[in-house]
């Protein structure tokens, strides 16, 4: 979920590509080529010998890029007939298009694009290869797409707001922290509903926020911990890529750690509550079952797809509880999510006030998916500028 452009030289770029793909991995020596009886030949995505996945940072992160590594490798299981490449730590620029490109040199049809800021690419390749279907995770694509081409996401807030139950009723101090990247729509609408679900069960909690202006900086993160729990912060959550440094800091300070995009419950025995982790692998399938089909074109992912807990299955979902975490909190948080399953639930069911105690959400008045993910205010409740 990104969207910066870091700009690097062509030999750079084909330089890292070339390393990207040196670390993919095969689910088959020998896959077919043939399509599936009834497919047509030229439907975009189908025919292909692999299929590709672009991460733009580490495998092992216990975060987000783990969690779309973790699900390609259930892909992997489920298509044996198909290699199943994969690319890390790839840019979001044209080093992008470049580890595209090899790997559909290499045979891929389907591509999964996985990072916000990997969308410009993700067009490029889609616009030169009018048979290989290009799917971008995270990002939106302004009017019509293409025919070969969709994104696709969850509902991030609505998980994120679940957890923010579990800190609001495990917080002493009423402070809580909250690392994150950039202030673009989907951090601040994780960085509200957060609050939001908090000051549903104590509403004297807040949440201090500070930006390391990068997806994985472990120093910039450490510094950002620190920061936090020297303002006596005793829970601390984050919207960062790799989620390990700020979760061991929070840990060896004794504090609360709700995690995020992997379960990384492992990292913090003593202080984990819960978690807002990806669980992509449902989704994937649904998308590869789709494309191989040959039903892509005009179908429910040749468009921009996002499914929340009032449209479907929501991939992003609670990790498993710690020790902490009483029956009660648990049974407020079930109750919680059936009522954003609901047409009067969300994290932002009016009223809804700005920092600055300005109704921003009238009374009575449920945002829609598409008017949350334009979000550019915090709430009431949560500390920090927009400015970072």
């Amino acid at each position: 979920m990104h969207n910066l452009t870091v700009r690097v030289a062509v030999a750079a770029m084909v330089g890292s590509a070339t390393l990207a793909l040196a670390a993919c991995t095969a689910a088959s020596d020998e896959p077919t080529t043939s399509a599936p009886s009834g497919v047509m030949e030229d439907a975009p995505g189908t025919g292909g010998t692999a299929i590709g996945f672009i991460m733009v940072g580490p495998k092992d992160d216990y975060g987000y890029n783990q969690a779309v590594y973790e699900g390609s490798q259930v892909i992997a299981s489920e298509y044996p007939d198909l290699k199943v490449l994969t690319a890390e730590n790839v840019p979001e620029d044209d080093t992008a298009v470049a580890t595209m490109e090899q790997m559909i040199d290499r045979g891929a049809k389907i591509i999964f694009a996985t990072s916000y800021g990997h969308l410009d690419a993700a067009v490029k390749v889609a616009t030169a290869h009018p048979d290989v279907v290009v799917v971008q995770q995270g990002n939106t694509i302004a009017g019509a797409p293409l025919a070969n081409m969709g994104t696709y996401f969850g509902t991030v807030y609505e998980p994120m707001y679940l957890a923010g139950i579990a800190a609001g009723e495990a917080t002493e101090s009423n402070k809580l922290g909250y690392v994150y990247a950039f202030p673009i729509p989907q951090t601040i609408a994780n960085i509200n509903a957060f609050e939001r679900g908090a000051q549903s069960v104590n509403p004297d909690a807040e949440t201090i926020t500070v930006s390391t202006s990068s997806w994985c900086d472990p120093g910039a993160q450490k510094d950002a911990a620190s920061s936090l729990l020297t303002q006596g912060v005793d829970v601390i959550t984050q919207h960062q890529d790799c989620t390990k440094t700020v979760i061991d800091a929070t840990e060896a300070a004794g504090a609360f750690t709700v995690g995020y995009h992997a379960d990384a419950s492992v990292l913090a025995p003593k202080g984990w509550l819960t978690g807002a982790v990806w669980d992509w692998p449902p989704l994937y399938k649904e998308i590869v079952e789709n494309i191989v089909a040959g039903d892509f074109v005009g179908g429910p992912f040749n468009a921009n797809y996002r499914v929340g807990y009032k449209t479907g299955t929501n991939p992003f979902v609670l990790a498993p509880y710690g020790p902490s975490v009483s029956d009660a909190t648990k049974a407020a948080i079930d109750a919680a999510q059936a009522f954003l399953a609901t047409p009067e639930g969300s994290p932002f069911a009016g009223p809804v006030l700005d920092q600055d105690g300005a109704t921003v959400v009238d009374d009575g008045v449920v945002p829609t998916y598409e008017e949350v993910d334009g979000m550019n205010y915090f709430v009431d409740g949560v500390i920090g500028s927009l400015a970072n």
